[in-house]
Formats: C-alpha cells, sequence, structure tokens
C-alpha cells in the first residue's frame, strides 16, 4: 500500500520559479525542476532525510535547470528525466535560452527520455507523463490521480498560459495541448504551475482568458 504523498513547492530565483519537491511518509522524493538559488530546496530536502530518486524536468529552459548543478553536487547523483524533444536542450545554450545572459548554461545529459503517457513510480503512487508541448517543445504534465494533482511546469498558469513567443515555442500547440491534456481532467484537479500561485483545472477552465473550455 502507498504512503501518503506530499508536494513542497520552492519559488527560485529573480524569475520566481516554482521547483517542487514531491516526498512521501517514508521518504522516497523527487525534485521537480531546479531553478536559480535552489538552497531552500536542497535545506528541505537534506533538512527532512528525504531520499532523492530523481530530478525530474517539466522543460529545459533555463529558469528550470540553472541549479541542477548544485542539487546533484548536495543531494548526491540521481536519474535526469526529460521529455524526448528536449534531448538536447540540456547542453545547447540556445536552446534552453541561456545564451541571452550573461553566462551560458550547459547541464549534465539526461539519463531517462520521456514520452506521452508514460508511468513513473514514487513509493507506489503511480504518476501519468502527459505531453504538452507550446511552450517549449517537451513541455509535460506529471499527473497523480489520487491525490487530484497535476504538476504543469509553464504550460498553464493561474489565470494565464506559458509564453509562446520563445524560437522554440508554438502558440497552437499550447492550446490543443492545455484542451486536450489539462482541460479534460477532472474540474476539481489541483494545478502546480511553475510560476504563480496554485489553481484548478475548473477555475481555469472558466475564467481563464487564454484559453476557455
Amino acid at each position: 500500500m502507498a504512503d501518503g504523498i506530499h508536494f513542497e513547492r520552492f519559488m527560485l530565483g529573480v524569475w520566481q520559479t516554482n521547483c517542487y519537491v514531491v516526498y512521501t511518509d517514508s521518504g522516497a522524493c523527487w525534485v521537480v525542476d531546479a531553478g536559480f538559488e535552489p538552497e531552500a530546496l536542497i535545506a528541505f530536502v537534506e533538512g527532512r532525510s528525504l531520499r532523492p530518486e530523481k530530478l525530474i524536468l517539466t522543460h529545459a529552459h533555463i529558469d528550470h535547470i540553472a541549479g541542477m548543478h548544485e542539487v546533484l553536487d548536495r543531494l548526491g547523483a540521481m536519474p535526469i528525466l526529460i521529455h524526448e524533444a528536449e534531448m538536447d536542450f540540456l547542453g545547447d545554450a540556445s536552446l534552453n535560452l541561456s545564451m541571452y545572459l550573461a553566462q551560458p548554461f550547459v547541464g549534465p545529459e539526461p539519463t531517462q527520455l520521456l514520452r506521452h503517457g508514460d508511468t513513473l513510480e514514487l513509493a507506489g503512487h503511480s504518476f501519468e507523463v502527459r505531453h504538452t508541448p507550446g511552450h517549449s517543445p517537451g513541455g509535460i504534465c506529471l499527473y497523480h490521480a489520487p491525490s487530484a494533482t497535476a504538476i504543469v511546469g509553464d504550460t498553464l498558469f493561474n489565470s494565464s498560459i506559458g509564453r509562446h513567443d520563445f524560437p522554440t515555442s508554438d502558440y497552437d500547440a499550447l492550446e490543443k495541448g492545455i484542451r486536450e491534456q489539462l482541460y479534460t481532467l477532472p474540474d476539481a484537479t489541483r494545478i502546480l504551475p511553475g510560476h504563480m500561485e496554485a489553481t484548478t483545472i475548473g477555475k481555469e477552465k472558466r475564467t481563464n482568458p487564454f484559453v476557455r473550455a
């Protein structure tokens, strides 16, 4: 029987990127995204003696990956998971957008490539991987049906949607992904976005000014 599951948010860096520690009562955990200045996230994992099993990236833009080296150095080596459409982003400062900053970022190689429909397990809890491209080619949602929770990266926000003006963005794909992969979830589903506050599927379907159901 799976133990309890918890989602802890950390707003990291000047872009206030939401990164998450998903953990269970037994201490097993995932780190989902690793933004700038990840000290608070690292301290939480260390302070609770959690056992990181994976570093999962909702996508590979710089504000979601800039703290990867620090996380891995402090918390130890762990598998790095990213959607197959962004397998080259970590090693390419143009694709991950860091070339526009003063210090281009190159991250470690991913160790597992994700695909739409994959299932990931954390201490008996199953998460469904849903591909939600548009903000970036390999954007994903991690959906945990028993807790009615979805970590959605920069696809959908509270009363907003992800930017779609980057070189690898696609508004049509973004809208399609929101409608077909997120708005098809139960209305009560809690949405944990890559920026801003949490919301629900039902609220966004009713009131989101960019994509209405």
